[in-house]
C-alpha cells in the first residue's frame, strides 16, 4: 500500500516545479501565471530506502522493487475558492481524493515571479487556504448534520453514533479551527467515523517551505515562521528548494550527490519529503526477500501480521497461518534468512503480531 499526497498552494508558489522534480517528468507545465495547472497531474515515484539494497545483496535477489508514492499536482487556489472563485470547486473536489495534503508555501523573494496577493507571507498564505477549506467543511457539515440529527431522533443507530463526532467537528470549525485538531482525543472507532465524513480539514498536512537555493540548507525567517505554525498545529514542515530539486532530477546519481554536497545538502528533498509523509500518515515498511526479488511493502503503523499479508494479496490475509519474521538489523547482521534461523532469530508470529518497521517477512497461508 502506498499513499496519495495532493500538492496544493496558492498560484506561483512552486507546486508544479516541485511536482516535476519529484516525478522526474515534465508532465505538469510550470509557468509564471496563475492556473497553469488546470487538470490535476498524477505521478508515482519510488520510495527511497537504503535497506532494500542491503537485503537484496544478502538474498542475492535478481530484482529490487521499492514501494511507491503518488503525488497529485492540484490547480492553484485563490481567496474565495469555497464560493467558486478561480478554480475553487474543482480544487476542493480534487483535495477530497487524496490521503494527505502537501501544502507548498513560497518562502523566497523574487521580483520576476509574481505573487497572486502581491506579498511574501507564507503563514498568511497557509491561513488563506486553511480558511477556504474550513468554510467548505463548515457548509458541507452543517447540511449533513441537520439530516443526521433528524435520523438520530428517529432512532437510527448509525446516525446516533456519528452525530457526536459531527457536532464536535462543527464546534471546532465554528471556532475557526481545522477538524484534524480533534484527532488526538478520539479513539480508533471515533477516528474511523471522522474519516468517513471525508472533511477537507481532517486530512493531515505537511508544509513544504519552498526556498531559494541559498536557503536550502538552513532556511530563513519565513521557514522559521512556518515551522512555528506547524508546531502549534501538530503538523509537519520540511524545507525544500524546488529549483534545486529540478536540477537534481536531471542529473545522474553520482553527479546529483556531488551537486547536493556543494549546496550543503546530504540528500535530495524527495527523501526528506517522503520520510515526513510517512510520519504524517503513520506508515511503516516491511520487506519480502528471495532469489527472484527483494520488495518493500507499506502498511499502517500498528498493523497486524494478517493485514501485512493482505498488502501482498488478499488471499494471503484470508488464509493467513503465520509469518516468519526477522528484524532488519538481525537479518543484515547475521547474513540472511538461513543464519537467522540457525541462531533462533527467525520468529514464527501469529495473527496478533504487530508488524514492526523493517521486518523481513515470509507468510504461510492456506490456499
Amino acid at each position: 500500500m502506498g499513499f496519495k499526497c495532493g500538492i496544493v498552494g496558492l498560484p506561483n508558489v512552486g507546486k508544479s516545479t516541485l511536482f516535476n522534480a519529484l516525478t522526474r517528468t515534465a508532465a505538469a507545465q510550470a509557468a509564471n501565471y496563475p492556473f497553469c495547472t488546470i487538470e490535476p497531474n498524477t505521478g508515482e515515484v519510488a520510495v527511497p530506502d537504503t535497506r532494500l539494497k542491503a537485503i537484496a545483496e544478502i538474498a542475492k535477489s535478481k530484482e529490487i522493487v521499492p514501494t511507491r508514492i503518488s503525488f497529485v499536482d492540484i490547480a492553484g487556489l485563490v481567496r474565495g475558492a469555497s464560493t467558486g472563485e478561480g478554480l475553487g470547486n474543482q480544487f476542493l473536489a480534487n483535495i477530497r481524493e487524496v490521503d494527505a495534503i502537501v501544502h507548498v508555501l513560497r518562502c523566497f523573494e523574487d521580483d520576476d515571479i509574481t505573487h497572486v496577493e502581491g506579498r511574501i507571507d507564507p503563514v498568511g498564505d497557509a491561513e488563506t487556504i486553511e480558511t477556504e477549506l474550513m468554510i467548505s467543511d463548515l457548509e458541507s457539515l452543517e447540511r449533513r448534520t441537520d439530516q443526521t440529527r433528524k435520523r438520530a431522533s428517529g432512532k437510527d443507530k448509525e446516525a446516533a453514533t456519528v452525530l457526536p463526532i459531527m457536532d464536535q467537528a462543527l464546534a471546532l470549525l465554528k471556532d475557526g479551527k481545522p477538524v484534524r485538531g480533534m484527532l488526538a482525543d478520539l479513539d480508533a472507532e471515533e477516528v474511523k467515523l471522522l474519516k468517513g465524513l471525508n472533511l477537507l480539514t481532517s486530512k493531515p498536512v505537511l508544509y513544504v517551505c519552498n526556498v531559494a537555493e541559498a536557503d536550502a540548507a538552513e532556511g530563513n525567517a519565513h521557514t522559521k515562521a512556518v515551522e512555528a505554525m506547524a508546531a502549534d498545529q501538530g503538523a509537519q514542515a520540511v524545507i525544500i528548494s524546488a529549483a534545486i530539486e529540478a536540477e537534481v532530477a536531471q542529473l545522474p546519481d553520482e553527479e546529483a550527490q556531488e551537486f547536493l554536497s556543494e549546496m550543503g545538502l546530504s540528500e535530495p528533498g524527495l527523501d526528506r519529503l517522503i520520510r515526513k509523509g510517512y510520519e504524517l500518515l503513520e506508515l511503516i515498511t516491511f520487506f519480502t526477500a528471495g532469489p527472484k526479488e527483494t520488495r518493500a511493502w507499506t502498511v499502517r503503523s500498528r498493523s497486524r501480521a494478517p493485514q501485512a499479508a493482505g498488502a501482498i494479496h488478499s488471499d494471503f490475509e484470508r488464509g493467513f497461518i503465520r509469518a516468519q519474521t526477522i528484524a532488519y538489523d538481525t537479518y543484515v547482521e547475521l547474513g540472511g534468512e538461513g543464519p537467522a534461523k540457525e541462531a533462533g532469530k527467525a520468529r514464527d508470529e501469529g495473527k496478533e503480531y504487530v508488524v514492526q518497521d523493517g521486518d523481513v517477512m515470509l507468510f504461510k497461508f492456506n490456499t
